[in-house]
């Protein structure tokens, strides 16, 4: 039986044309978090399986996890988040660090679940983290980050918007001012994460459930809903307004705000599906409803550095993965011409490989990217297999050309060729190159 071509259900093979859009998404990341001061990070796609239960639960590592023992008899997870090992990183070095930190990664990571749009098996994905600030500025500057991330891929903020809650309030709401006990307050706080997505009926019906009669019969869930349907922490119910959570969602808002972002929003059903949050928190979604997915989150996690036996780390930090943030430049038309790396395909009139070389090595210590056709193929051939590979020039050289030092460059996006010596020839193509040149081309 023939070997399948198809890759891994759930992970995806990046052929050349896909590599150049990864690598696009990434280097702008990259360009951003760096003008933000953040640093690169990386660390090993294995960890000890106890780093996931320390802070989750024996079913999901068994049902979401690639879990196994290695040779050692040892049990490792493939990652399937950043935090837990960034988190480690800080702790193993927790006196010599300077703070505040700004790191960041761009790794890949796999989850078993089942594939769908914008979710797969393996991705890859932003995380930015700020350890070491307490107060609200530094859950501004991760939200700024997010918002330029989008702003620097061309984004407009009338494309997404920002959700802001405080996960310490919705324990409050939850545990205070609704009465729930611990495993009601868990149970509601995971149906009131799916409100969004659920017909407002069922949704009653679900959290009429997780009350006890007595609550119904108080009208706990009216209560909860009227909550639940403030659209402004103004709004808030004259009680909940004094609780010093608000407090703090009112201080971001009012900084973000001033720093010019009018996407951002209140949001008191944005949950967060972590347990380690411990204070703010923010969620980004595409505004196209055709393509309405979360496309980044993130908020406070103070308390995972400390779990490694050293003093806690006051943290915020966030992530968007690759395939949600693709989707979205699709959907909004914001990726631009990806054409290929090679900047010219040399195509050879005889067999004057050797009589070449001298030629080929000068382009290339001019910083061209050469492709060099030697099979021996009639010219059009050779000629034909550039257009298809999206090279825009090929050089044409034959040993008239290297007699004359005078060769045959032709744009093969025109249909039109000059003759030029190889300085000029390496001039024109950085010129070409050059950012922004490409999409002038295409307009």
């Amino acid at each position: 039986m023939a070997l399948s071509t198809q890759p891994y259900k759930g992970a995806r093979d990046f052929y050349p044309e896909e590599k150049r859009v990864q690598n696009y998404i990434f280097k702008k990341i990259d360009q951003t978090c760096e003008r933000f001061g953040y640093e690169e990070y990386n660390a090993p796609i294995l960890e000890p399986t106890e780093l996931y239960l320390s802070k989750g639960n024996q079913e999901i590592i068994d049902e979401q996890t690639y879990t196994f023992f290695d040779r050692g008899g040892r049990s490792v997870t493939i990652r399937t988040e950043m935090t837990p090992t960034v988190s480690r990183l800080v702790a193993g070095k927790r006196q010599e660090l300077p703070y505040p930190i700004r790191w960041y990664s761009i790794a890949n990571f796999w989850r078993y679940e089942r594939a769908q749009k914008g979710r797969l098996r393996e991705f890859w994905q932003l995380n930015a983290d700020l350890f070491g600030i307490e107060g609200t500025q530094a859950d501004q500057e991760i939200i700024e980050l997010a918002a330029a991330i989008m702003k620097n891929f061309g984004a407009k903020p009338s494309m997404f918007t920002i959700r802001v809650s405080n996960r310490q309030f919705i324990n409050y709401l939850m545990r205070v001012y609704l009465g729930l006990d611990e495993v009601q307050a868990t149970s509601m706080i995971r149906l009131v994460d799916r409100i969004r997505k659920m017909d407002r009926a069922d949704f009653i019906v679900q959290a009429d459930a997780i009350c006890q009669p007595s609550q119904r019969e108080a009208g706990l869930v009216e209560k909860m809903l009227t909550v639940l349907d403030t659209k402004r922490v103004a709004d808030l119910p004259e009680d909940l307004r004094q609780q010093p959570d608000v407090a703090e969602i009112q201080s971001l808002m009012d900084r973000l705000r001033a720093g010019g972002m009018e996407n951002a929003e209140f949001d008191i059903t944005l949950m967060r599906g972590f347990d380690y949050y411990t204070g703010m928190i923010f969620e980004g979604f595409d505004t196209d409803p055709e393509n309405s997915r979360s496309l980044f989150g993130g908020g406070r996690y103070n308390g995972l550095v400390g779990n490694f036996g050293v003093e806690p780390v006051p943290t915020v930090g966030y992530a968007m993965g690759d395939v949600v943030l693709e989707n979205f430049l699709r959907t909004h038309n914001l990726l631009p011409p990806l054409p290929t790396e090679t900047d010219v395909y040399i195509v050879l009139a005889g067999d004057i490989l050797s009589q070449t070389q001298a030629a080929i090595s000068e382009l290339r210590e001019n910083g061209v990217n050469v492709a060099v056709d030697f099979s021996g193929r009639k010219l059009d051939k050779q000629l034909a297999t550039a257009a298809k590979k999206g090279i825009r020039y090929a050089l044409i050289i034959g040993e008239q050309e290297l007699a004359d030092k005078q060769f045959t460059l032709r744009d093969l996006g025109k249909g039109t060729e000059e003759k030029h010596s190889l300085a000029r020839i390496a001039s024109i193509l950085a010129d070409y190159r050059r950012p922004g040149k490409l999409l002038e081309d295409e307009q």
